[in-house]
């Protein structure tokens, strides 16, 4: 009922950019938190950050001054601007989105990009 598409991962050098985006699409009545998780190999998903239809952002600690969040409600996209970035930022990066639909709200994710930071 909810697709998400991702964009934007890569490889890049410590201390470089990226940023991502990911689109939300198909039978839905609203979108009404979206973000982030990443997971490194060997280790548990974790979250990154998360805004929800107010605006409202959280930002895990790691990343605080480093990575912003945002969303264009309008176009049900939200962005991940990744600033600085350390080898330790290499993951798989997934977007997340909680929707309402017709049987209530529930939570849809994207097939994940690969962020490679080398040193």
């Amino acid at each position: 009922q909810v697709q998400l598409v991702e964009s934007g991962g890569g490889l890049v050098q410590a201390g470089g950019s990226l940023r991502l985006s990911c689109a939300a699409s198909g039978k839905f009545y609203s979108i009404n938190a979206m973000g982030w998780y990443r997971q490194a190999p060997g280790k548990q998903r974790e979250l990154v950050a998360s805004v929800n239809n107010g605006g409202s952002t959280i930002h895990a600690d790691s990343v605080k001054g480093r990575f912003t969040i945002s969303r264009d409600n309008a176009e049900n996209t939200v962005y991940l601007q990744m600033n600085s970035l350390k080898p330790e930022d290499t993951a798989v990066y997934y977007c997340m989105a909680i929707a309402t639909v017709r049987l209530g709200a529930h939570d849809y994710w994207g097939q994940g990009t690969q962020v490679t930071v080398s040193s």
